[in-house]
């Protein structure tokens, strides 16, 4: 058995602590929000898990160092926004070596740092990985079947992530490919905004089919471009992540998109999402890579003019449909098909 602290009492962190707890693990849950320690721990129930009790045995506490005092994993689950701010507040109660596991996808805006390097850069002393994949906190907490891959540094702390993640529901791989695996979880959000728009203009499969694989394909160029393997994009953190994200009623990236196809500014859908939607903060940071490692990107082109210049996002389909003519992959030779 080990201790745990779920740093972040959201969705994703309250369903992986109820999962962490059926398998006999001891979870403490952190919040930085009081009222939601009391509703927590009074009601046993998360505002946007219905149906899902959390156990009387998941401490809820507000103070950090009671999450991560002793710990042999930390979890951190705040959103993206929030993981500089909150890894400088463990600085006092992290120790060397601490594991800390990232759950959260993004890229920060300022530094365009994977959420793993934020978390380094502010508590060097750690052993920092993450987990990832095509894993939405409503299924997760149900106890449907789900597949996530641990990424680390080493294969000893990926396969500690493995041992104590893994049950007959939740089935986990590893793979040193940190940084592959989160510009797979980050991206995705991005080209998950635009599946929604596509959705909420009352466009049918074949144009969420195009999305959905000329996105992996900007995002696996970016990728690669920056040192991340092209397997990973090919696999559960890249295609897998980007199917479900831009499939699922349960994405609230993709439910935001579906509110800007039907005519509703960026701030607009948020606040009737109603939770973070990652993409708005990760899609000037896709932007900011595409033109420093030089790589195209015009789905993430286009969702930043609809998100942050008021282009109608028709206006943005059209001109992806518009685009130059071009073969679909680049590097193919005609003669050797001949």
């Amino acid at each position: 058995m080990a201790s745990i602290g779920v740093i972040g009492s959201g969705t994703w962190g309250t369903a992986l602590a109820v999962l962490l707890e059926a398998k006999g693990h001891q979870v403490t849950i952190w919040s930085a929000i009081e009222k939601e320690v009391e509703s927590l721990s009074k009601e046993r129930k998360h505002p946007n898990l219905p149906g899902i009790v959390i156990p009387e045995a998941i401490q809820i506490t507000g103070k950090l160092e009671e999450a991560m005092k002793e710990k042999t994993l930390l979890v951190m689950a705040v959103p993206s926004v929030f993981v500089r701010s909150t890894a400088s507040k463990m600085k006092p109660w992290c120790r060397k070596g601490q594991v800390i596991v990232d759950v959260a996808k993004g890229i920060e805006e300022s530094t365009l740092m994977t959420l793993s390097q934020v978390i380094e850069d502010e508590l060097p002393q750690a052993d920092v990985a993450v987990l990832s994949g095509p894993s939405h906190a409503e299924e997760v907490s149900r106890g449907l079947p789900t597949t996530c891959v641990a990424g680390a540094h080493s294969r000893e702390t990926a396969e500690l992530i493995q041992d104590i993640f893994m049950n007959e529901v939740f089935r986990v791989y590893t793979s040193p490919d940190m940084l592959g695996i989160e510009l797979g979880g980050s991206l995705k959000n991005v080209i998950a905004l635009a599946a929604g728009a596509a959705d909420g203009l009352g466009y049918g499969d074949n144009t969420k089919a195009a999305l959905i694989t000329r996105g992996i394909a900007e995002i696996a160029r970016l990728g690669t471009a920056m040192g991340g393997r092209f397997e990973t994009f090919c696999g559960l953190t890249g295609i897998g992540d980007l199917i479900v994200t831009c499939a699922s009623m349960h994405s609230r990236n993709r439910r935001a998109g579906i509110l800007i196809g039907q005519g509703k500014t960026m701030e607009e859908a948020m606040a009737e999402v109603h939770m973070v939607v990652e993409g708005v903060y990760s899609a000037k940071a896709a932007l900011a890579l595409a033109k420093k490692y030089h790589q195209s990107m015009p789905i993430v082109e286009q969702v930043n003019q609809v998100l942050f210049e008021g282009k109608p996002a028709r206006e943005a389909v059209n001109d992806l449909m518009l685009r130059d003519k071009r073969t679909e992959v680049s590097d193919l030779n005609w003669e050797e098909f001949l």
